[in-house]
C-alpha cells in the first residue's frame, strides 16, 4: 500500500492534534508545550520537503497529488491537491514557522497564553489553504490561520499592537464578509465551488449570466487583494505588521503570500486562456494594482525611521512585484516570480527577526540577565595605556574590538538589505534579474521570435530599478544610523534560540545563491504546469473514491 497519497493530509492532521494536546495540558506546563510544538513544527516541515521531492517523483501528469479525505467522489465531496506551487509554499511555510518558534522561545513565548496552541491552529490554516482544492474549504481554511493570527497579533499586549490588532481584526472580517458574497455568486451561476470544476463550467456559462460570474470574481478577488496587500487596500498592513511581535511578523510574511498564491491559483485555473469570454479577466487590474503598489510603497520605504515599518513595507513591494508578474500570465515570468517570491519572503522574516534585535540594541539594555543557557557578555574594549593612540574625547582607539553581538547583528543586516534591495550576489540579485530578463523576453530566450516589449512590461521594470533604488537608501540610512553613528550603549545580551533562527533563514537564502539552478527549474516547471490548467483539472476530477468492502461485495456477486 502506498501511503505518500496519505501524506497529503498529514500537514493538516498534525498540528490539529498537537493543537488539541497543547490546550489539554494549560500554561503550567509551558516548556512541555514549547518542546512539543517544536517538534510537530519539524515533523510537519519534514512532510511537506517529503511532498516536495513527490511531485518531482511521480508519473502523474504535472506531477499532481490527489486525495479525497472524506472518500466522496469529485465534485462533491472534500478534496486536497499537492502540485509543484502548493509544495513549495508548503516548505516555505515549514521554513518560517520552525525559525519563528525558535525565536519566540527564548521569550515571546511567555508573554501570553496559548502561544503554542494559536501557532499550531495558524500553521493548520497555511497549510490548508495551500492543499484545499475548493472554494468553500479555502474559506474555511482562511478562518482558522485568521483566527489564530487574531490571538497571535494582540500577544504581549500594549496599547500599539491592541490598536492595530483591533483594526487588524475589523480589515479581515469584512475581507471574509466579500469572501462569501463572491463564492456566494459564483456558485449561484456555475453550481459547484470546487476549482477543477470550475474551470471547466466557466467556458459554458451564458452570456446573460457572465456579468454576474465576473461580478463574484471580482469581490472575491478584492478580498484576497486586501489580504496580499494591493494598494489601496493595504492600508492595515503596515501598522498591524510593525506593532506584531517579532516571531509574529515573520508567521505574516508567509501569510500576506496566501493571497498572492490564492489569487494566482484561481486567476491560472478559473480565467486561463482556455475560459473562452472570461479568459484573462482582470489581468490588467493585477498588473497596474501591483505597480500603484510598489510606487506607493517605494515613497513610502524612503520615510521610514524604523525597522519594523521598513520590513513591513517590503512586504508591500514585494507583494507589488508579484501581483504584475502574475497579471502577465507569462510562465518564463510567473516562474522568475516564484523564485523571487522564496527568497524575499525568507529575507523579510529574517528582518522582522533581526529588527527586535537590533532595536533592542539602541535601549539601555535594561534587561535582566538571562540563565546559563544564554550566551556570554561580549568584551567592550581593551583599553591601551593611557597617552598611547586617544581620540579627541580621549578614548583608546588602538585595541578596541567590535563585540560579537555587534558583530551579529551588523553582518545580518547586510545580508537581509542585499537580499531584499536585490543587490549582487546574492538570491535577491537572481530572483530581479530573472525578472528582468523574463520582461525583456516576453515569449522566453532562444524562441527565435521578436515580441515587442509592451508598456506596461517597460513600466514594470523601471519600477523594479527604481524600487530597489529606494529600498538601497532607505536600509544605508537605517544601517548608518544603527550601527555607524558612535552611541554610548552597551551591547545588547542575545539568547541562542534568537540566533539561531536569523542564521538559519540567512543561510538558506544564500544556499539559494549557489543551487539558483535547480529552484529556478523548479519554479519555472511549476509555472508552465499553471500555465495548462488541463493537467489539473484531470488529475482532480479523474480522481475515483475508494469503494466500501459492501460496493466490492456487490460486484462480486453481480460479475459472473
Amino acid at each position: 500500500m502506498n501511503l505518500m497519497p496519505h501524506l497529503i493530509a498529514a500537514p493538516i492532521l498534525l498540528p490539529l492534534l498537537t493543537a488539541a494536546m497543547m490546550l489539554m495540558l494549560g500554561e503550567k506546563h509551558r516548556p512541555l508545550k514549547a518542546k512539543i510544538n517544536l517538534f510537530s513544527s519539524l515533523v510537519g516541515l519534514g512532510i511537506a520537503v517529503l511532498l516536495l521531492q513527490w511531485t518531482q517523483e511521480t508519473g502523474v501528469p504535472g506531477s499532481i497529488g490527489v486525495y479525497l479525505p472524506g472518500n466522496w467522489q469529485v465534485p462533491f465531496g472534500i478534496v486536497l491537491v499537492v502540485d509543484r506551487l502548493s509544495a513549495l509554499m508548503l516548505v516555505l511555510t515549514g521554513i518560517i514557522g520552525v525559525s519563528a518558534l525558535l525565536f519566540a522561545m527564548a521569550r515571546w513565548d511567555g508573554a501570553g497564553s496559548s502561544f503554542h496552541a494559536l501557532f499550531q491552529i495558524q500553521m493548520m490554516g497555511l497549510y490548508g489553504a495551500f492543499l484545499t482544492a475548493d472554494l468553500f474549504n479555502l474559506f474555511v481554511f482562511f478562518e482558522v490561520l485568521l483566527a489564530a493570527s487574531y490571538g497571535l497579533m494582540l500577544h504581549g499586549s500594549g496599547r500599539s499592537r491592541v490598536s492595530s490588532g483591533l483594526h487588524y481584526i475589523s480589515i479581515n472580517l469584512l475581507a471574509s464578509s466579500l469572501f462569501l458574497i463572491g463564492a456566494a455568486l459564483i456558485y449561484g451561476v456555475t453550481g459547484t465551488l470546487n476549482m477543477a470544476d470550475l474551470a471547466l463550467k466557466i467556458p459554458l456559462v451564458p452570456e446573460a449570466d457572465r456579468g454576474l460570474l465576473h461580478a463574484g470574481a471580482g469581490i472575491l478577488a478584492v478580498a484576497f487583494l486586501a489580504k496580499a496587500g494591493m494598494w489601496p487596500l493595504n492600508f492595515w498592513l503596515v501598522p498591524a505588521y510593525s506593532a506584531a511581535s517579532a516571531p509574529v511578523a515573520a508567521m505574516f510574511a508567509i501569510m500576506t503570500k496566501v493571497g498572492v498564491y490564492t489569487l494566482l491559483r484561481l486567476w491560472t485555473l478559473l480565467f486561463s486562456g482556455q475560459a473562452g469570454a472570461s479568459a484573462y479577466f482582470g489581468g490588467d487590474w493585477l498588473i497596474y494594482g501591483g505597480m500603484a503598489t510598489i510606487v506607493c510603497a517605494a515613497v513610502a520605504i524612503l520615510a521610514a525611521q524604523r525597522l519594523e515599518r521598513l520590513a513591513s513595507l517590503s512586504i508591500l513591494v514585494s507583494a507589488g512585484i508579484l501581483l504584475s508578474a502574475i497579471g502577465f500570465a507569462q510562465p518564463n515570468l510567473i516562474g522568475a516570480a516564484l523564485f523571487y517570491l522564496v527568497s524575499s519572503t525568507l529575507a523579510l522574516s529574517a528582518l522582522f527577526l533581526l529588527a527586535e534585535l537590533i532595536e533592542r540594541s539602541r535601549s539601555a539594555n535594561e534587561m535582566p540577565l538571562f540563565d546559563d543557557g544564554d550566551l556570554p557578555r561580549p568584551m567592550e574594549s581593551l583599553q591601551p595605556p593611557k597617552g598611547i593612540n586617544l581620540d579627541d574625547e580621549q578614548k583608546a582607539v588602538v585595541g578596541q574590538v567590535i563585540p560579537w553581538t555587534m558583530a551579529f547583528l551588523g553582518l545580518s543586516f547586510i545580508a537581509c538589505s542585499l537580499l531584499i534591495i536585490g543587490m549582487p550576489p546574492l538570491s535577491g540579485f537572481i530572483g530581479k534579474l530573472g525578472l528582468l530578463s523574463a520582461l525583456l523576453n516576453p515569449l522566453g530566450l532562444g524562441n527565435g521570435s521578436n515580441e515587442p516589449v509592451s508598456n506596461a512590461a517597460w513600466g514594470l521594470l523601471a519600477l523594479l530599478i527604481l524600487s530597489g533604488l529606494a529600498s538601497l537608501i532607505a536600509f544605508s540610512r537605517l544601517g548608518i544610523q544603527r550601527f555607524w553613528t558612535p552611541e554610548e550603549r552597551p551591547s545588547p545580551l542575545l539568547r541562542r534560540f534568537e540566533c539561531v533562527p536569523i542564521i538559519a533563514l540567512l543561510g538558506l537564502s544564500i544556499a539559494l545563491t549557489f543551487k539558483a539552478e535547480p529552484l529556478l527549474r523548479y519554479t519555472q516547471a511549476a509555472a508552465q504546469a499553471l500555465n495548462n490548467p488541463q493537467q489539473y483539472v484531470m488529475a482532480v476530477l479523474g480522481t475515483r473514491a475508494i469503494p466500501s468492502p459492501e460496493a466490492k461485495a456487490a460486484v462480486a456477486e453481480v460479475t459472473p
